[in-house]
């Protein structure tokens, strides 16, 4: 098997997010699947399962994986179930679980685009994760179709996520369209600032701590400035504790305020439940995010289109683009960033 080393959401090589794609995993089981990610020990590495047509001839043609999920009917999301906050009596999204067949159908998508791929992190597979899909399309743009045409589409467990390029001005930027967001229970700001390391008086007060599903759940917490996100670090035991219950296992934190001018955000994710002290760019965590951001008007407008950075604090700047409306209750989420390519090799 051959597999691809890219950095995702990099502006430049060895930053941004490592991902290791394989190509040729279609006869692997999901044993092999975890054993190579964990061998690999990025934050995930995506395995090629099947090509669409003008796709290297070794590929397998495209078919369902097993158990694989069905497009929904257009129109069948469900937002949230809704009840009555005690607080504020107004209606509030119900704690129950994320479900990516509650979600609308994608658009459509031409057949000959689609690839199945699988995600796993070092310790589990995932349905669905944002630097794996922009990395994948990437790899099967370069290296497995040298010049297919946008969109491409990846089939997912979480479903069909279409990948776009090729835009005038930043043709290498790749944009994925997430699925739309579930908005999930709020977590008191006091048991959240102690799985981050952090004082209540480091949260802003203004927004929730709240549960966000663009396909991966995330747990995301508003914080004041970029020295308490600076200080926040993932406090294992309680940190452990804190999602054995839930579905949201990643928690990322944020603020207003920034490393570089011209950046609107500064963001932070720990996920040790996914042997993932922390991410250096998070893809689906920003799809959240950027969600989170239209529904609770943080920057005072249903509509945004801003710079995301993370992975300063740990050596691997990366930047994500982040774009996201609410028009007539429903939200529509895509997350952009380079990718560049640094290694190939086989596993013998």
């Amino acid at each position: 098997m051959r597999f691809v080393l890219v950095d995702v959401f990099a502006e430049a090589p060895y930053a941004g997010n490592q991902l290791a794609v394989v190509l040729g995993g279609e006869h692997l089981g999901s044993g092999a699947m975890q054993a190579v990610a964990r061998e690999l020990y990025f934050s995930e590495t995506a395995f090629i399962l099947s090509g669409g047509s003008g796709a290297d001839p070794s590929a397998a043609p495209v078919v369902p994986f097993p158990g694989g999920p069905t497009a929904p009917a257009a129109g069948a999301f469900d937002r949230a179930v809704k009840s009555p906050s005690p607080e504020s009596g107004e209606s509030e999204p119900h704690p129950r679980a994320f479900d990516s067949h509650d979600k609308s159908a994608l658009p459509p998508c031409p057949e000959s685009a689609v690839f199945d791929v699988r995600i796993f992190t070092p310790l589990e597979e995932v349905p669905f994760a944002g630097h794996p899909v922009l990395g994948t399309a990437h790899v099967l743009r370069t290296e497995v179709a040298p010049g297919l045409n946008p969109p491409v589409t990846l089939n997912l467990k979480a479903g069909r996520i279409p990948v776009r390029f090729g835009a005038a001005g930043e043709p290498d930027v790749y944009w994925m369209d997430q699925l739309e967001p579930v908005f999930g229970r709020s977590v008191p700001a006091e048991q959240a600032a102690a799985v981050v390391g952090l004082a209540p008086d480091d949260l802003d007060p203004r927004f929730p701590v709240q549960e966000v599903s663009t396909g991966l759940p995330h747990v995301l917490v508003p914080l004041k400035n970029l020295d308490a996100l600076r200080r926040a670090q993932s406090v294992r035991g309680r940190y452990l504790d804190f999602v054995r219950d839930r579905q949201a296992k990643a928690v990322l934190v944020f603020c207003a305020e920034t490393h570089e001018p011209g950046n609107d955000v500064s963001t932070r994710m720990f996920a040790d439940a996914y042997g993932i002290t922390e991410d250096p760019a998070t893809g689906s965590g920003n799809g959240c995010l950027a969600a989170y951001l239209v529904r609770h008007r943080v920057f005072g407008k249903s509509s945004l289109s801003v710079r995301s950075e993370q992975g300063y604090e740990i050596g691997r700047p990366s930047l994500l683009r982040l774009e996201a409306e609410e028009r007539n209750g429903r939200i529509r989420v895509a997350v952009g960033g380079r990718v560049v390519t640094v290694a190939r090799g086989e596993f013998v």
